[in-house]
């Protein structure tokens, strides 16, 4: 069983938390955690109390409670450390239109973490030996940026609570490719879904400024692996045609919102797992999977890792990028031939 440490908004330890059940959700999306008591062996939390898991990412700022009688249960809760990153945002300094930053890895998040979370966050001393020349997207969160300049050079975050410190340390490691090392399947305990969509729009007919015959129209196209242009690459029953109505829109903005719309509509492949697996895989880290059964391997970016415990079971809910990179082995056929062979 993990402990769960609470300490005061200074960051002094002051004890255990006698948890009958925790949710830690740290990724893309929610970025909140949930610690549940028992009635009967609640104890008062301070306010902006410290609550986290040792050695781990896991943890966050005390900002929400819950009591319910009906399920003899009193819960604290908030954002996690990366979700008070991801509620900060990158704003481009006056008179410029982007942000930008130059230098080591490190030495950037060091002076983005510290300037809006002074006191509670900080970098690594250490270098990477890795520099960029960078520029934000326009008013993105502070998670999203750092994690978008750094995927640009193969590197993802790590976030760990530092109980000497008291600090919040945020530094940069490079992104492990576990999806070349090791093949979750169900021989090793993998639960997982997966599913494979081709039905999503791969031909959007945007239509702009102008009148009938006079009408701004641009054809915008994605291929099998999802990378839109303006050029067609399937025909026939593989063409899945849609109409996007912008009126009054010139050539250039017609594309770039045309472009939002064909992601919106695209085909997207969805995977999701659960191990029961020592190996300590990160958000960032890439994962693959293999199903026997149909033939297909999947790898893609992990976003959002989820441990629960509950009911004396801890359990690890790894869910990933649309960014699904899938293929088609013969393992199917040749389970098929197989089949019929013994027959």
């Amino acid at each position: 069983m993990s402990e769960v440490i609470l300490a005061d908004a200074s960051g002094i330890e002051l004890r255990s938390i006698l948890f009958r059940e925790y949710d830690f959700e740290i990724g893309d999306k929610e970025n909140t955690f949930l610690v549940t008591c028992n009635r009967a062996e609640w104890e008062n939390v301070p306010d902006k109390a410290r609550v986290y898991i040792p050695g781990t990412e896991y943890g966050g700022i005390y900002k929400r409670l819950e009591s319910d009688t009906r399920n003899n249960s009193v819960s604290i809760g908030g954002y996690t450390w990366r979700g008070m990153l991801q509620n900060k945002v990158i704003i481009p300094p006056s008179g410029s239109a982007y942000a930008t930053d130059s230098g080591e890895l490190n030495a950037i998040i060091a002076r983005r973490v510290s300037a809006v979370l002074p006191g509670l966050f900080i970098g690594s001393e250490e270098s990477t030996g890795i520099t960029v020349s960078y520029r934000y997207e326009r008013y993105v969160t502070l998670y999203d940026g750092l994690k978008a300049m750094l995927k640009s050079v193969g590197y993802k975050m790590r976030i760990a609570y530092d109980m000497e410190q008291c600090k919040v340390v945020v530094d940069a490691v490079p992104i492990v490719d576990y999806s070349q090392m090791i093949e979750y399947s169900s021989d090793m305990n993998a639960e997982y879904s997966m599913t494979i969509n081709k039905m999503g729009i791969n031909h959007l007919i945007c239509l702009g400024q102008g009148e009938l015959q006079n009408r701004t129209v641009v054809h915008l196209y994605a291929d099998t692996n999802g990378v839109i242009s303006r050029t067609q690459t399937q025909f026939g029953a593989d063409e899945v045609t849609d109409v996007y109505d912008y009126a009054g829109a010139e050539t250039d903005n017609l594309v770039e919102s045309g472009t939002d719309q064909m992601k919106a509509k695209a085909s997207k492949n969805e995977f999701s797992i659960d191990l029961e697996s020592t190996q300590d895989v990160a958000v960032g880290d890439i994962v693959g999977s293999r199903d026997y059964i149909t033939g297909y391997t999947v790898a893609a970016p992990i976003t959002t890792k989820i441990v629960k415990w509950k009911q004396g079971f801890e359990k690890v809910e790894y869910q990933l990028s649309d960014e699904v990179t899938v293929e088609q082995t013969a393992s199917s056929m040749l389970l098929s031939v197989n089949s019929e062979e013994n027959t």
